[in-house]
């Protein structure tokens, strides 16, 4: 498969900010169980889905239970998905939300694919924010953190009007919402969350957040039940 070669050259720091780097993104594709073709960028020390995951089906051919029930949903212990508002024409923009119980039987990711723990988020958010460079204790924090991480990890288009990001790094970030207390969706188009692979707690695992109009990036735990986006990386 042919590759695009693209350079990000980032401008020599100011004090307080990130070392200087220069960064090569390698664009490609890969292809989950299901057939859907996502994008893939490099980022720092890792190859990722540049998409939000979409797939229905676990990599050993199990096929996901699609939950509609809010009432079934908030009570699930086992892994499932839905489409934002049970509709599956977000799912071309959006992709699925998934709770973290999907998430924890490492069968999502295409083959030699995986979810990306807390680790892997904050190695991500320091490649992407301008100031704050990987290894900094500001993303060991919980909430908003950062200067610009968010906007350059957003997409420039799926947004709601005003709340798109530069895409900077390639990662293309969309809003896919959350399925939330009681079962309910909230906020496509404003608000994106993302699981990672790492619990924190026997009911909660950390997650990240996008939101519109805010350039940070939000680290948190929320109960594995929720439904959030999923993106996946492999080592480069």
């Amino acid at each position: 498969m042919k590759t695009l070669k693209s350079f990000l050259i980032i401008a020599l720091t100011l004090p307080g900010m990130s070392s200087l780097k220069a960064q090569t993104q390698d664009i490609g594709t890969v292809t989950d169980i299901d057939g859907n073709v996502y994008r893939t960028v490099v980022i720092g020390n890792y190859l990722w889905i540049a998409e939000n995951l979409k797939v229905i089906t676990y990599n050993n051919g199990t096929k996901i239970p699609n939950i509609t029930d809010s009432i079934l949903w908030t009570g699930l212990t086992t892994g499932a998905y839905c489409w934002y508002h049970n509709d599956g024409t977000n799912a071309k923009t959006y992709g699925a939300l998934y709770n973290w119980h999907a998430v924890n039987t490492g069968r999502l990711c295409p083959n030699g694919w995986r979810i990306p723990t807390d680790e892997e988020w904050k190695n991500l958010e320091g490649n992407a924010d301008t100031r704050f460079g990987q290894g900094n204790p500001v993303w060991d924090e919980q909430d908003g953190r950062g200067k610009d991480a968010g906007k350059r990890l957003k997409a420039t288009s799926g947004w709601s009007t005003g709340g798109s990001g530069t895409d900077k790094v390639g990662f293309s970030a969309r809003p896919g919402g959350e399925r939330c207390s009681n079962g309910r969706f909230f906020v496509a188009g404003r608000s994106g969350f993302w699981w990672s692979s790492t619990g924190y707690s026997e009911s909660f695992a950390w997650y990240r957040n996008l939101i519109y109009g805010l350039d940070d990036m939000y680290r948190n735990i929320h109960p594995k039940w929720m439904g959030f986006s999923v993106r996946c990386l492999r080592d480069k």
